[in-house]
């Protein structure tokens, strides 16, 4: 496969939310930046090699094959950025586009051992489910802080929005994944918070709550 053909596997699935959802051109043309006309003669090509079924008008869904590709792909990505921000010292915000390069790479053995040396991780540095070689993967029961009552406690666990500027913001102010959370106070007027973060006491708007997936225990 050429890496555009892996590229438009990978955002089919992504657009599909991982489930065998129909997919339209218009959808994968916006997501990827690219004229409708682009993505049909792609899909055409894809639907060749029996990677997806397309039905004009109707929509793109991936075959069995087509979603195996797409979770190796996935694979390979997050687990270059788990390498990238654990061994390498990268930051949340550094870490995507960098692995977007790695992850066409074809060596299985490669990936293999990269992710034994990791210790088989989880997820990745954005909270995101990595699957297996077997493209098995357990889905995490996540909820947005903003949505927590008060006197909840939970784990951070991943980020809604993952733009640079929002990854940078929590660099910035000290908070990761795996930092314990607790809701103090909640604003009636703005819906703002007032949280406890690994013993540290922090107020935040509403926007960041929204955008901060916790792993509740309640």
């Amino acid at each position: 496969m050429t890496l555009s053909e892996e590229d438009y596997i990978k955002a089919i699935y992504h657009l599909g939310k991982g489930e065998n959802n129909t997919v339209t051109t218009n959808a994968i043309a916006n997501g990827m930046d690219t004229k409708p006309s682009s993505v049909t003669d792609m899909v055409k090509k894809l639907s060749d090699k029996g990677l997806v079924n397309y039905k004009k008008y109707q929509g793109v869904t991936l075959t069995v094959l087509g979603k195996n590709v797409a979770l190796s792909i996935v694979r390979k990505h997050r687990l270059w950025e788990v390498f990238l921000v654990d061994k390498l010292n990268f930051s949340w915000d550094e870490v995507h586009e960098v692995a977007e390069q790695l992850e066409h790479i074809k060596s299985e053995k490669m990936i293999d051992q990269l992710d034994a040396y990791l210790g088989f991780p989880k997820i990745d540095p954005h909270g995101d489910p990595i699957p297996s070689k077997d493209g098995e993967f357990k889905k995490s029961i996540k909820k947005l802080l903003n949505e927590a009552s008060i006197g909840v406690e939970g784990i951070c666990v991943g980020v809604k929005d993952s733009s640079v500027a929002f990854l940078k913001f929590l660099d910035k102010n000290n908070i990761a994944l795996g930092d314990t959370v607790t809701v103090i106070d909640k604003e009636e007027f703005d819906g703002s918070l007032h949280i406890k973060i690994n013993g540290r006491n922090m107020h935040i708007s509403n926007q960041i709550a929204s955008n901060l997936y916790l792993q509740i225990n309640e």
